[in-house]
């Protein structure tokens, strides 16, 4: 069973590090086909971080508390292995910031956006059993998935910062996963497509797509345990209100660490941090979280 420990806890996407700003290791890693993945977990995010990285934020000290729930399950699709994931996060949000001039304070709760996602591994990683899967040794494996969040989440539309977003973002993303030895290296590449915002403080936001590149270095301990390093950059995301372009284009880099821990047979924990290393706009922050992973299901 070790070799499905800890695979989808990388699933979680938490209410601050959504698209180009997240970093997930193993996430096009094999898994046997019909297990389900129940995932809890926790985010403390403090510095800059807003649910949207694109709002001009000056001397910002805000502090995101985000417990979340998520669900996954992996399938066979054409002979090789997909998965469906979707997650629902909760966040408090509270502190102080500048904007566009003029100090701000909030403080308010409430459900953020919701995220969907679909995934698939057409090179490298066959649908197989779980009795198949003990014999399973990766090599080379290619994906692509898909992630749409719907704008589900709290807003409030005479107030800059919010939890949620109040517009459709979409992610396109390809990664390749490669095996050495007890080493894990990956690659992967996405765009984030953004719909329109038409209730930005009674103004209308449009922004250009945020391209990010994420790379990954994962060793496998014999206990089953594995560590990665994380690393992310990502460029775009300007921004034009009511016509007029702003000087908010983002380029931003974020390292971080995961830690993932096998408890029983159907129960393994995760430990993750990400900070800020070079920073533009947006993406001043450090975050650390916990998640929690049940699964069952495809003969477990």
């Amino acid at each position: 069973m070790g070799k499905i420990q800890g695979v989808f806890a990388a699933v979680l996407l938490s209410a601050v590090a959504v698209g180009a700003q997240s970093l997930e290791p193993r996430f096009y890693s094999n898994a046997p086909k019909g297990l389900n993945f129940q995932l809890g977990g926790y985010l403390y995010s403090t510095g800059g971080a807003t649910a949207d990285p694109a709002i001009p934020l000056e001397n910002a000290e805000i502090e995101i508390h985000g417990p979340f729930l998520a669900y996954a399950r992996s399938f066979g699709l054409f002979g090789r292995s997909a998965k469906f994931d979707m997650v629902y996060p909760y966040m408090y949000l509270s502190g102080t910031a500048v904007v566009n001039g003029t100090p701000q304070s909030r403080k308010v709760e409430g459900f953020a956006d919701p995220s969907f996602r679909f995934s698939y591994n057409f090179y490298g990683a066959p649908a197989l059993t779980l009795e198949e899967f003990r014999d399973f040794r990766q090599n080379t494996v290619v994906g692509a998935s898909l992630r749409v969040t719907a704008p589900w989440g709290q807003y409030d539309s005479s107030r800059y910062v919010n939890i949620g977003t109040h517009r459709w973002s979409f992610t396109p993303e390809l990664g390749v996963s490669k095996r050495i030895g007890r080493c894990l290296f990956e690659l992967a590449g996405s765009m984030v497509y953004f719909t329109d915002n038409d209730d930005y403080v009674g103004q209308k936001k449009e922004q250009d797509p945020l391209y990010a590149v994420q790379g990954h270095v994962v060793y496998l301990f014999k206990n089953k345990v594995w560590v990665a390093f994380d690393a992310t950059r990502y460029t775009g995301g300007r921004t034009t209100v009511n016509g007029v372009e702003r000087n908010d284009l983002q380029q931003s880099s974020r390292f971080g660490g995961t830690l993932a821990i096998p408890v029983t047979k159907r129960n393994s924990v995760k430990l993750y941090f990400s900070t800020g290393v070079e920073t533009r706009t947006g993406s001043d922050f450090d975050t650390y979280g916990i998640v929690w992973q049940y699964r069952w299901g495809g003969g477990l």
